[in-house]
């Protein structure tokens, strides 16, 4: 770093002299030669004032205080009714906060009938689940920074963090063979992309890789296949639907835990002993799913983990990385007492190919 004194003895003069004329100090009498050699020499040297090195800070720090959009693609009652993507909201509000962004802003799909005006002004975006081809257009003509929670559009693309849903379906399903299950049933909902006031039912891996297995010979239950909203009431209702059947599946994979508890529900109302009647396993581990009467069996998806890691690729793409990254985040099976066994993380061999 240049300093005062070496411009001093350059320009033959003295440091005090140097300062109050780098300084701008118009009361100092020196001729305007002497001024011009100091400040010409200073520029030769790089020398910068404590005035504009300031600015320069400023500048820099304005180019790294970034905007952030956060976009959900689940209607408010859908979030509400699973605690599931209001985990990875926390943890994108959480890593931005500790990232130091403030300027945040929130939308939802389903409100969008036009794309609004500070939308398109985001340096980056963070999406909590799937968002239809043609906003998904739209919005990528728009920002170039994009990172997707929970759904992977184009990983050639676009930046994302998901899980590997196959493979957390057949965790929970190997353990329920490996029990000695070999016919379950199956009650799930559907997942939906909202498209301009249109609502796309979209695939579900859950049960297209349970029915995968039951074609592939692993056990039975195409005729136990149960089907409707991801929210307790249904799941309640589902299971209320299947025990109208005369011969019952001694066990059951739920595709969330909300929709299980309400199934457990429904069975402890007919009289039915879980696990000893009817064994469940579910999928996510939300809070609740630990203090449900028996606790819930259930795959566990480091959701706070999901938002966390979106906002850090996020932030390492806004500052200029163009290569797209897929993070896929690894799943657990939480053994609780819902399928006859004492609580504990089990560890997965992948039997089921």
């Amino acid at each position: 770093m240049v300093t005062i004194k070496e411009i001093a003895q350059k320009s033959n003069v003295s440091t005090a002299t140097v300062s109050r004329v780098l300084n701008h100090d118009h009361s100092i009498s020196v001729q305007d030669e002497t001024r011009q050699r100091i400040l010409q020499t200073a520029k030769e040297l790089g020398y910068q004032t404590i005035h504009e090195r300031r600015k320069k800070q400023q500048t820099q720090s304005k180019k790294t205080s970034f905007s952030v959009g956060i976009i959900a693609c689940q209607t408010v009652e859908e979030e509400l009714n699973d605690p599931y993507f209001i985990s990875i909201r926390q943890g994108i509000e959480e890593e931005l906060y500790k990232q130091g962004i403030n300027k945040v802003g929130s939308y939802r799909l389903n409100d969008m009938l036009t794309v609004p005006q500070d939308f398109l002004s985001l340096d980056g975006l963070l999406v909590i689940g799937r968002l239809g081809e043609d906003v998904l257009n739209q919005v990528s003509e728009n920002i170039k920074n994009i990172v997707y929670l929970n759904y992977v559009p184009d990983e050639e693309r676009y930046d994302s963090v998901s899980i590997d849903f196959e493979k957390a379906t057949k965790k929970a399903l190997q353990h329920l063979i490996d029990l000695g299950y070999k016919r379950i049933g199956y009650i799930g909902g559907v997942e939906r992309e909202h498209l301009k006031q249109q609502k796309v039912i979209s695939e579900d891996k859950r049960l297209i890789t349970f029915e995968n297995m039951i074609k592939h010979g692993y056990f039975e239950g195409s005729e136990d296949i149960y089907i409707g909203e991801y929210t307790m009431t249904h799941g309640y209702e589902l299971m209320k639907k299947a025990l109208k059947k005369k011969n019952v599946p001694k066990a059951f994979f739920v595709a969330s835990d909300p929709m299980a508890i309400g199934a457990l529900r429904a069975l402890q109302e007919a009289g039915l002993s879980v696990p000893s009647d009817v064994a469940l396993v579910a999928f996510d581990d939300i809070e609740a799913a630990k203090y449900s009467s028996p606790p819930l069996s259930t795959v566990k998806v480091y959701t706070k983990e999901m938002g966390q890691t979106g906002v850090k690729l996020l932030m390492d793409r806004m500052k200029g990385r163009e290569l797209p990254v897929k993070v896929t985040v690894p799943t657990s099976l939480v053994i609780r007492q819902s399928c006859g066994t004492s609580v504990t993380e089990h560890p997965f061999k992948e039997v089921i190919q």
